[in-house]
């Protein structure tokens, strides 16, 4: 696992962000979950799942969580 834990937390801020109309909130994480997915990769730590995750997929991260909202 080694550092992966903390891409885990910022993807369990963001749905909650996301899940909850916080859609700032949620945008700002997602770039932060970027910076820190990069900046572990530059010092050799890895992430397990590659720089653009398992669902890699294009446009913005929040979108591939697929977030339900009631409307």
């Amino acid at each position: 696992m080694g550092h992966d834990w903390i891409i885990d937390v910022l993807t369990d801020l963001k749905t909650f962000a996301a899940a909850n109309d916080l859609e700032a909130l949620a945008a700002k994480l997602d770039d932060t979950q970027l910076f820190a997915k990069a900046e572990l990769v530059s010092h050799g730590k890895g992430v397990d799942r590659g720089i653009f995750g398992e669902g890699a997929a294009t446009g913005r991260g929040d979108r591939t969580i697929r977030v339900r909202r009631s409307s």
